[in-house]
């Protein structure tokens, strides 16, 4: 649906740690290409953004790994680049995006080409902290133009040696109002992404519901599968509030004005074993962040010891937290969505 961004559509993880991982990653990135009806313009510009994006890690950091993703942000479709890995950063990234300048003794085009060539880009490279490079080009470039006030960004990363991950995230936006979604299904591999699905289906197909009726109503879509955490939050832009509910160990906070307010979760199994559905309002105004995480993420990360992240793009904010504080023995998500501040 239009109107839903979430983890079920079309994305990739590739590994690249070989100059052959390089091909690879582009390959998928034109099938990905091809699924959203990219013209051959726009494709062989996506190719070269993840080429040069790809060798970029070979070249800086000898391995790391990017995330290929076809993301719905309301009516607008595009394809997402992620470039993740844990080398040396960039100690002077205005130069660094400098064409002709280079720390390896290549032409020094590559992160130039990449800026140049997608419609929006960003970078979290501190130096001594690793680098995530951020692309997105959209299926038609002038939709460009206008961003929203609403800016969300996810990934989902299943554990090491699953093709299918149990954790979900979702997205649904309305005219004036969106609905966030992490579900955490029982376990890992097939079965717990089978328990993470109906929630995100009732997502999709709801009318307007309140964060409780939609615990309620994933309560009953869930009762056939082994059960999951949720985490459900409703932002309103013109109250300024968000409105949450949440069952299980999903991490869910406000992080506004350099504080972090955690929002409280109740015990329980959606599917089998909820005693308790509890929706509270927290004030949220703008510029502030709101993360959801599920228990594949640590819960010791602060925004604080990560300076200049939270004015990141939200799935760049996503990435830095999975990278950091994956725990590495289970299925792991992180939800952003950042709220734009007062013109």
């Amino acid at each position: 649906m239009e109107n839903l961004s979430s983890s079920l559509q079309p994305a990739e993880w590739i590994a690249i740690s070989h100059a052959s991982d390089v091909a690879a990653a582009r390959r998928i990135g034109q099938g990905l290409a091809s699924v959203l009806g990219l013209n051959e313009t726009r494709a062989g510009q996506l190719a070269i953004v993840i080429s040069e994006a790809a060798t970029n890690i070979l070249k800086h950091a000898g391995e790391g790994r990017m995330l290929l993703s076809i993301v719905c942000h309301g009516a607008q479709r595009c394809i997402e680049v992620l470039a993740i890995d844990q080398g040396p950063g960039i100690a002077n990234p205005q130069r660094a995006m400098t064409d002709g300048v280079s720390s390896t003794g290549t032409s020094g085009t590559g992160l130039g080409a990449m800026r140049r060539l997608s419609d929006q880009f960003d970078m979290y490279a501190p130096a001594g902290r690793g680098a995530v490079f951020f692309m997105r080009l959209w299926a038609q470039p002038q939709q460009a133009q206008q961003p929203p006030r609403l800016l969300t960004g996810g990934v989902c990363l299943p554990l090491a040696g699953e093709k299918e991950s149990g954790d979900a995230w979702a997205v649904r936006r309305w005219d004036d109002s969106l609905t966030l979604m992490v579900a955490d299904g029982l376990g890992h591999g097939p079965e717990a992404a089978r328990a993470a699905l109906p929630a995100l289906q009732l997502l999709a197909a709801a009318s307007r519901q309140t964060p409780a009726d939609l615990m309620h109503g994933c309560h009953e879509a869930l009762r056939p599968t082994r059960g999951a955490a949720l985490a459900i939050a409703s932002y309103e832009p013109a109250a300024q509030q968000l409105r949450f509910a949440g069952i299980g160990n999903i991490t869910a906070c406000i992080f506004a004005d350099g504080a972090r307010r955690q929002l409280m979760s109740h015990n329980g199994i959606v599917g089998h074993n909820v005693r308790k559905v509890q929706e509270l309002s927290f004030p949220c105004p703008p510029g502030a962040l709101v993360i959801l995480a599920s228990d594949g993420i640590s819960t010791q990360w602060d925004l604080a010891a990560l300076p200049g992240l939270a004015l990141r793009e939200p799935a760049v904010i996503a990435a830095v937290l999975l990278r950091d504080y994956a725990r590495g023995r289970d299925d792991a998500s992180v939800l952003v969505l950042a709220i734009a501040g007062a013109a």
